[in-house]
């Protein structure tokens, strides 16, 4: 495995690979890698010739007030879950790289930046599709993969891809829980014991939202009251019912949707989601 930062270089390295007709697998990330990373990694490394996995903590995602600074760096940690998963090269680029002084281009999805994670985060999208629309351009995948939980992101990256013409598939995993049903993400790193316990709620609420679409229920305002009443003794972002592709909200369920929550718990701002299809 190789690890390479500058973007040039990453470029022929990933040109020489498809000269060599081989297809390459990408799961971008910020590190801090977890078993949900992990899946994306194997996935990315079963289904194409090369796998890559980009390493870094995107500054244009994160708002004066966030965790820029205090987000986790376990770059020798991460490194090894990445050759363990198969990847065969790692870009990890300098912030110096991706934003040159005198940068002013930014990737905007209009309308789906606008709604769940986008109120409170009104900045993030825009930083998220930039950084993603630079590396697509930068490792020139075929495939690029991506999790569930972050399912407004993989909504956004897929619109970008389609409208901006990237030759690449948007792949979409399915959430790794833990044990007990936490949704794996880096910020768990931030919850103490206690917020451990409590952070359940959210994964409990959405449970009972699908035992209810299981059982038949289909009003939107049913579903969202059964994940707030778990989710009620914590600070709470949003739970909402929307369209999957288009994130509309809906009063009533039909076709896929999109079910989402996300609460601040201690320092970690938690999200989770279930996707549900009418047959």
């Amino acid at each position: 495995m190789i690890v390479i930062a500058d973007p040039n270089e990453m470029r022929a390295w990933s040109r020489q690979q498809r000269r060599d007709g081989k297809s390459i697998g990408f799961v971008p990330t910020m590190g801090a890698l977890h078993e949900g990373h992990a899946s994306l990694m194997r996935a990315a490394s079963d289904a194409n010739d090369v796998g890559i996995a980009s390493i870094f903590v995107n500054p244009a995602q994160f708002a004066p007030h966030e965790d820029f600074a205090a987000y986790p760096r376990t770059f020798e940690a991460d490194s090894a879950m990445c050759e363990a998963c198969g990847i065969q090269a790692i870009y990890a680029p300098k912030a110096a790289d991706v934003y040159p002084q005198g940068y002013a281009t930014y990737v905007t999805v209009e309308a789906l930046d606008r709604v769940l994670c986008s109120r409170s985060r009104p900045h993030f999208f825009r930083g998220v599709a930039t950084v993603v629309c630079k590396l697509f351009n930068v490792v020139e995948p075929d495939r690029a993969y991506f999790g569930q939980k972050d399912a407004q992101q993989c909504t956004i990256i897929k619109r970008m891809a389609r409208d901006l013409d990237f030759a690449i598939e948007i792949v979409e995993m399915p959430i790794v829980r833990e044990p007990d049903g936490l949704a794996m993400s880096s910020r768990n790193k931030y919850l103490t014991g206690d917020e451990r316990v409590r952070a359940l709620c959210i994964s409990r609420g959405l449970g009972k939202a699908q035992s209810l679409l299981d059982a038949g229920e289909r009003n939107a305002a049913t579903l969202v009251d059964a994940v707030r009443a778990e989710m009620q003794h914590e600070q709470i972002d949003y739970v909402e019912l929307v369209d999957a592709e288009t994130l509309e909200p809906l009063d009533t369920v039909r076709g896929t949707i999109l079910l989402a929550a996300a609460a601040q718990i201690g320092k970690a701002r938690l999200i989770d989601n279930i996707k549900y299809k009418v047959a």
